[in-house]
C-alpha cells in the first residue's frame, strides 16, 4: 500500500462510524445508492429489482436524497436515459433483472465501447420462456460479453458495500467503464439480514471521491466531443483492445479499491471468497447465495477428515483466471455448479472458463465436473451441496468422470401421471348465442347492433374458467368477460405479462378454455400479428381447415401500453385483423403497484410516493385511446363493468371491424383494490364515479368519426372529480387543503379533455 493510500485510509478512518440494521439486499442498494446521491436513475419495474426503486423513492419523500428517478417507457428506455445522462457527465444508476436485462441489452456494450461510467444493480432472475420470477442466473450470463464489469454479491452486506465501490472501480481513470453488481433474485435481494453500514452519507462521499472532471462530457463548452463515431474495422479493432484493456485493469483495480475499503469498513473482498482451500483436494466453485450455504458443508466434512473446500467469485469481468489457477493447486477434482445452461456447449460459461485458467497449471490439474442446478429460483439445500461433493469425491476415488456434464435435480416424467386438462377445451360453437346482430348502414358506413337484455347473454359460457388466482376485487375478469359476452365463435387470445396472465396461467394449472399465447410486454403485438397473417395465409394456401370465425384478441395491462406502445402502434399502422384490449389499472400491478404512464395526477403508487417533499405521480396521464385513434385505425373504444349494455355492444363492433376490415383497440377502465387501496365491494361504484366524472369518457371513434357513447352531462349525471377521487386510498390526500392546488391542475386536465372530446363528438372532421 503506497503512503498516499494509507495517509488518505487514516483520514477516511476517523469519519467511519458504522451501525447495525436489519436490511434486504434490495434495500441496501438503494441505501448504497441514497448515500452515493446519484445524479440519475432511468428505471423500469421488473420483479425482482424493482424494489431498489421503490426505495429510492419512499426515501426521497422524506427528503434523504436528490436523485432525479425517471420512469422509462421500458428497459431498453431506461438503459436510453441512463446513458444519455452518463454522457452529460452526470452519476447514473439502473437496475433491472432477467428479460429486462434482455431488452436493454443492445445499448450495453454501446455504453462500454464508449467508455461512460455508471453502475447497475443486476438482481438475477430467470429468463423466459416459459415465464419464471425467480432466481437463476441465465440473465447474468448474457451480460459477460457486454463489455461491463461484472461484481458478485453473495450476501447483503456485500450488495452494500460492492455498491460503494463500483462506482470507484467505474470512474477509475484506467479503467472508465460500467459496472454491474449481481446478486441472486429473492435469495439475497429480498433476504433480511444483520448488515453494518455507515452512519453517515460523508463518509460514503469521501471514500466513493469527487466526480473526475478529467473524464470527457458533452456539456463541456471548452472541450466539444463526438459521442459513437462511425469507424472502419482498424479503428474498431484499436478502440476494443484499448477497451479490452481497461477492463483487465479494472480487476488489479478492484483490488486496489478492496484494500482501502477493507481499511475504511472492515470488510475484505478478494478477487475469489476462498473457503478451506488451502490444503483441499475437492472443491466446489459456486456463484453467490449458493456458495454461502454451502460452507457448513465444508465444515462438516472436514470433520469427517475430508479435505473440502469452496470457492466464488466477487468479480466475473474481468475473469479471474491467475486466482482461480492458484486456489486449485493441488486440487484433484473440482464441481463447477452453474443456474444457467449454455446449451450444447457441454458446460456452462464459467465452467469452460475455470477450464481455460487451469490449463496454464504446471503439474496435475483438477477433474472438472460441470452441474447445472437451481434453475427458476429452485432452492439449494445443505443435502445438495453434500450431493456435489459425493460427485467431486467419486472422481477422485475413479481417477475420470463418468459425466463430466449433467442437469442436477431434473426428474424424469412419468407417463402414468401424465397430467390431464381439468377443462375440457371448448370449441367456437359453444360460444356462439346467435343473439347479437351487426349491420352495416350503407349510407352512413357506420355499424347498428343489437343486443338482447343482459340476462339472456349469462347463459353464453366464461372464455375463463373459475379457480383463477387474482385479488378479491380484481376488476380484470368482469371487465374481460362482460367484453367478451359481444364476442361470439373461436378466439385465440394473447395475453401480456401481466396480472391476468400470471393468475390464470401458474404450471400445471390453466384457466382458459381456448388457445392461449403469452410473450412479454414490448412485443406482444407484433408476436399476435404474426398470428393472424398466419392464420389467413394457410386457409388462403388450403393448408388449415378450420372454420373462418376466429377473432384474435390481445389482452394488454399493467403498463404493457407504455412498453409495449411502439410495437402496438407498429401492428396498428400495418392494420392486422385483430383486437388489442387494455385493461386500465393505472398502475404496473403485477410488480407491486409501481407508476406507469396511466396513473393519473398526483395518485400515489410504489415509484410515486405522498411525503413532504412529494405527492404522488407528478405529471398527468396518457391517453392510449387517443393515440391509437391517430394510427387511424378502424375503431377504437373505451368502456367499463359499470355500463354493461354499452360494453358488450362496442365488442361486437369490434369483432366485426376485426374480421372484416382491420386492427381495433379497446381500454377498459378497471378496478384494482388491493394497490388502489379501496373497497373489494365497490369496484363497479369506482369505475362509474371515474366515467360520471368525466375522468374516464364513455366512446368510440368509428372509421375516424368521434361519438361520445355516454354523456353524463346530457342526463344530469355529471359528479365532481372529488366524488371519484374519495374511493381510493391512493388518492385522498389530494382531497386536503395543502393538495388544492394539484387538485385543482388535475381538475383542469380532466375538463380540458372532455372539452376536446365532446368538441370531436360535434364535429365529425375533427
Amino acid at each position: 500500500m503506497s503512503l498516499q493510500t494509507k495517509e488518505k485510509n487514516t483520514k477516511l478512518a476517523s469519519a467511519h462510524d458504522q451501525k447495525t440494521v436489519f436490511e434486504s439486499g434490495n434495500e441496501l442498494a438503494a441505501m448504497a445508492a441514497a448515500q452515493i446521491n446519484y445524479h440519475i436513475m432511468g428505471y423500469f419495474p421488473i420483479t425482482p429489482s424493482t424494489e431498489i426503486a421503490q426505495y429510492l423513492d419512499m426515501m426521497k419523500t422524506r427528503g434523504e436524497h436528490d436523485i432525479r428517478l425517471i420512469p422509462a417507457d421500458g428497459e431498453h428506455g431506461s438503459a436510453g436515459i441512463c446513458y444519455g445522462a452518463a454522457a452529460a457527465g452526470a452519476r447514473v444508476l439502473n437496475a433491472t433483472s432477467a428479460n429486462g436485462l434482455l431488452y436493454m441489452i443492445e445499448q450495453l456494450p454501446v455504453q462500454a465501447g464508449t467508455r461512460f461510467p455508471m453502475v447497475m444493480n443486476l438482481v438475477t432472475r430467470a429468463v423466459s420462456g416459459p415465464l419464471d420470477i425467480r432466481g437463476d442466473h441465465s440473465d447474468l450470463y448474457y451480460a459477460l460479453n457486454t463489455g461491463w464489469v461484472i461484481l458478485t454479491a453473495r450476501s447483503p452486506q456485500a450488495v452494500y458495500d460492492m455498491n460503494i465501490m463500483a462506482l470507484r472501480i467505474a470512474e477509475h481513470e484506467e479503467v472508465r467503464l460500467p459496472v454491474i453488481v449481481a446478486y441472486d433474485g429473492f435469495f439475497t435481494s429480498h433476504q433480511k439480514r444483520r448488515v453494518q453500514i455507515f452512519s453517515d452519507r460523508e463518509t460514503v462521499q469521501r471514500f466513493v471521491g469527487e466526480k473526475p472532471s478529467a473524464q470527457p462530457h458533452v456539456l463541456d463548452p471548452e472541450r466539444s466531443i463526438v459521442v459513437g463515431a462511425y469507424m472502419n474495422g482498424e479503428d474498431l479493432t484499436n478502440n476494443h483492445y484499448q477497451q479490452s484493456e481497461a477492463i483487465l485493469r479494472a480487476g488489479e483495480v478492484f483490488r486496489e479499491v478492496a484494500e482501502e475499503y477493507a481499511a475504511l469498513s472492515g470488510r475484505s473482498y478478494g478477487a475469489l471468497d476462498v473457503y478451506q482451500m488451502e490444503d483441499a483436494e475437492v472443491a466446489l466453485f459456486l456463484l453467490n447465495s449458493a456458495a454461502e450455504s454451502s460452507k457448513d458443508v465444508v465444515d462438516r466434512l472436514r470433520s469427517q477428515g475430508i479435505k473440502a473446500g469452496l470457492i466464488s467469485p466477487n468479480i466475473l469481468r474481468p475473469f479471474p483466471a491467475a486466482a482461480v489457477r492458484d486456489a486449485l493447486r493441488g486440487v484433484k477434482a473440482l464441481l463447477v455448479g452453474e443456474r444457467a445452461d449454455s446449451y450444447g456447449a457441454n458446460g456452462a460459461n464459467l465452467t469452460h472458463e475455470v477450464k481455460s485458467a487451469i490449463q496454464d497449471i504446471r503439474g496435475p490439474q483438477p477433474v472438472v465436473l460441470s452441474r447445472i442446478f437451481g434453475l427458476g429460483g429452485k432452492d439449494f439445500y445443505a443435502d445438495d451441496a453434500e450431493a456435489f461433493f459425493a460427485l467431486a469425491l467419486d472422481v477422485v476415488e475413479k481417477g475420470f468422470a463418468e459425466k463430466p456434464f449433467d442437469y442436477y435435480g431434473h426428474t424424469p416424467g412419468r407417463n402414468e401421471q401424465k397430467l390431464v386438462p381439468v377443462i375440457s377445451p371448448m370449441a367456437g360453437e359453444a360460444f356462439k348465442s346467435g343473439l347479437i346482430t351487426v349491420r352495416m348502414n350503407e349510407e352512413t358506413r357506420k355499424l347498428a347492433v343489437k343486443i338482447p337484455p343482459m340476462r339472456s347473454l349469462t347463459a353464453k359460457p366464461k372464455r375463463i374458467a373459475s379457480g383463477h388466482g387474482a385479488c378479491p376485487g380484481c376488476g380484470i375478469f368482469p371487465g374481460l368477460e362482460l367484453f367478451f359476452k359481444g364476442i361470439e365463435g373461436n378466439v385465440v387470445t394473447l395475453f401480456h405479462t401481466g396480472c391476468a396472465y400470471i393468475t390464470t396461467t401458474g404450471y400445471p394449472y390453466n384457466s382458459h378454455k381456448q388457445s392461449f399465447i403469452h410473450n412479454l410486454f414490448q412485443n406482444g403485438p407484433a408476436t399476435l400479428s404474426g398470428t393472424v397473417e398466419a392464420f389467413f395465409e394457410q386457409k388462403r394456401r388450403g393448408e388449415l381447415d378450420v372454420p373462418d370465425d376466429f377473432t384474435f384478441v390481445m389482452i394488454t395491462g399493467d403498463g404493457g401500453m407504455d412498453i409495449g406502445m411502439g410495437s402496438a402502434i407498429g401492428t396498428a399502422l400495418r392494420n392486422h385483423k385483430m383486437i388489442i384490449l387494455e385493461y386500465d389499472n393505472e398502475g404496473y400491478m403485477n410488480t407491486g403497484a409501481q407508476l406507469s404512464y396511466s396513473t393519473p395526477l398526483g395518485h400515489m403508487t410504489s415509484t410515486s410516493g405522498v411525503g413532504k417533499k412529494q405527492q404522488g405521480k407528478p405529471y398527468q396521464h396518457k391517453d392510449t385511446a387517443q393515440i391509437m385513434a391517430a394510427t387511424h385505425i378502424p375503431y377504437v373504444f373505451t368502456g367499463t363493468e359499470a355500463f354493461p349494455q354499452d360494453l358488450v355492444k362496442k365488442a361486437a363492433k369490434a369483432q366485426w371491424y376485426a374480421q372484416n376490415e382491420g386492427m381495433v383497440y379497446g381500454k377498459l377502465l378497471i378496478t384494482c383494490p388491493l394497490n388502489w387501496k379501496s373497497e373489494d365491494k365497490e369496484g363497479e361504484n369506482i369505475v362509474r364515479a371515474a366515467v360520471d366524472s368525466c375522468f374516464f369518457p364513455l366512446y368510440e371513434v368509428e372509421r375516424g368519426e368521434t361519438n361520445i357513447t355516454y354523456n353524463p352531462e346530457d342526463k344530469n349525471k355529471r359528479v365532481p372529480l372529488t366524488d371519484w377521487l374519495k374511493y381510493m386510498g391512493k388518492s385522498r390526500h389530494l382531497l386536503k387543503e395543502e393538495n388544492k392546488e394539484l387538485l385543482a391542475e388535475f381538475e383542469r386536465e380532466v375538463e380540458r379533455r372532455w372539452s376536446i372530446l365532446k368538441a370531436k363528438h360535434e364535429n365529425p372532421l375533427l
